[in-house]
């Protein structure tokens, strides 16, 4: 997948795979190509800047942890981002409607008033 394609919805991916509980980072960037079949194979550089710009945002909480005797960030969803990721999916439901009626030759055309 082009990176460009990910333009302006990375937050939203990263909100959605912590919705599923707190994870490190390097869990978070497997999460991400394990449920997109490896299509969304985003390198380090990506995802600790998108990661910070979130917990900045109050959308998530990072703690330190130890995982087998490593010190790993853990990041979690807050009530922010819980809220913040209903308002992605609102706005991406209402986008894939609207470029579907122009890109999915199922959509019945939609006729001005």
């Amino acid at each position: 997948m082009k990176a460009q394609a990910l333009h302006g919805h990375l937050d939203a991916l990263l909100l959605a795979v912590l919705e599923q509980g707190a994870l490190h980072g390097y869990a978070i960037i497997e999460s991400l190509r394990a449920r997109s079949d490896g299509s969304l194979d985003l390198p380090t550089g990506t995802i600790y800047p998108a990661l910070r710009r979130l917990e900045r945002a109050g959308h998530v909480a990072s703690t330190w942890s130890t995982v087998n005797g490593r010190e790993r960030r853990t990041y979690q969803l807050t009530d922010s981002g819980r809220r913040a990721l209903a308002g992605e999916r609102a706005g991406w439901q209402e986008f894939r409607v609207t470029v579907g009626r122009f890109l999915d030759p199922g959509s019945p055309p939609v006729t001005p008033a």
